[in-house]
């Protein structure tokens, strides 16, 4: 699986796992997504598609590298989608 694809995966687990908000973006906290059997299973290393989706302007979150146990209630944002935020502006 390449980055492309990993950061795809990482979105899909967010909003598997997140709570949608009303601007259309998805909120999950580290914790979360780390303690997950399902992520474990997908992601050989989470904090490096976390990085690469941040670069990518696709997540955000405080700082830059996220520990377990140290981190678990840092919030993670999947940025909304341009059509989402659009469906949540008409609302």
């Amino acid at each position: 699986m390449n980055v492309e694809e990993e950061v795809e995966r990482l979105r899909e687990e967010i909003k598997r796992l997140g709570k949608v908000q009303p601007d259309g973006s998805y909120k999950v906290t580290f914790g979360t997504l780390f303690n997950d059997d399902q992520c474990a299973n997908i992601f050989e290393a989470l904090v490096g598609t976390l990085r690469a989706a941040k670069k990518r302007k696709v997540v955000t979150y405080d700082g830059e590298l996220l520990l377990q146990g140290v981190h678990d209630n840092v919030e993670i944002t999947l940025k909304p989608t341009p059509e989402a935020a659009a469906t949540a502006s008409a609302d």
